[in-house]
């Protein structure tokens, strides 16, 4: 746990989960002060002068460490915004959806320290030659963006990567609790990313539409919707449930740049609402402050 303490520097080994749609720099400062770390989600922001302003904006709410995550093959600025975010004081990153080697040369350059996510042990092991700091192995359970492929659940998926990989690992998926970091650390990790939990936390930006579908998810209440070359783990809702009751092609049903809309205004016919399979563990609203510490406790 040390090591990933000293890349990270903060009071816990927490990671916040990077959602587009809780790229909130006062949602960030919440957890960094909350002794995590908050991370900001700049796969999709292509102005470098837009995440200086996010930067300066997270600065002006904490002195606590935080960070960003880049989505290596779907943002064509990322080196230009490396070099911003290391300019405003950023010393830690996360990189995902993509090859490591692509990007590694450039954060090892400008002195940064970098985990990256890998779906699978064998691309932990790719990444741990690349030159990363720390691996996020995401299990299966986990919401957002995931492969068409078959993947591991945390239980298997964690051991694995630790037995692969001399590095610290991070656990993301499946974990909202006390017992979910407990087991994460006793299956070897050094720490957790944590998403849809704070996706259902007081300072979450998230539409309560949104928190509501979290709270009624129940077991089994998630599916993986097709997205072309990959897919999003989603919160069944009763159009998707009729659906998949008639066969129905799930892939054609749902358009994922109707993703923002829906998700802000509760039209989840539009698009389903994200959420991973730990949803079901999630029965309150409550500060991002308490879920940590209940968390760590």
């Amino acid at each position: 746990m040390s090591q990933l303490l000293d890349i990270l520097g903060t009071q816990y080994p927490i990671i916040q989960g990077p959602i587009g749609e809780l790229n909130d720099t006062r949602m960030v400062a919440a957890v960094s002060e909350a002794g995590a770390f908050g991370m900001l989600a700049l796969g999709f922001v292509t102005d470098p002068d837009e995440v200086k302003r996010m930067v300066a904006e997270v600065k002006d709410l904490t002195d606590k460490p935080f960070g960003a995550n880049l989505m290596i093959a779907m943002n064509p600025n990322n080196e230009a915004i490396l070099e911003v975010l290391a300019e405003g004081g950023v010393r830690t990153v996360t990189t995902s959806a993509g090859s490591p080697k692509k990007i590694y040369p450039k954060i090892k350059d400008l002195g940064l320290k970098g985990l990256h996510v890998a779906l699978a042990a064998p691309l932990a092991a790719k990444a741990a030659e690349a030159g990363v700091d720390a691996v996020v192995a995401s299990g299966t359970e986990s919401g957002g963006l995931r492969t068409n492929g078959p993947e591991s659940t945390n239980l298997v998926l964690i051991p694995l990567v630790c037995d692969r990989v001399d590095l610290p690992v991070v656990a993301a998926g499946g974990i909202a609790d006390r017992r979910g970091y407990r087991a994460a650390l006793a299956l070897g990790a050094q720490g957790v990313q944590i998403g849809t939990a704070f996706l259902a936390s007081e300072e979450s930006p998230a539409s309560p539409a949104w928190k509501e579908a979290i709270l009624t998810c129940g077991d089994g209440g998630t599916t993986l919707l097709p997205m072309g070359r990959m897919a999003m783990r989603t919160i069944i809702n009763p159009r998707m449930s009729e659906l998949m009751a008639s066969g129905g092609d799930l892939s054609q049903a749902y358009n994922m740049a109707n993703a923002g809309k829906a998700w802000s205004s509760g039209d989840f016919d539009l698009f389903p609402a994200g959420g991973g399979q730990v949803s079901a563990l999630i029965r309150e609203i409550r500060p991002v402050k308490d879920i940590i510490e209940e968390m760590v406790s």
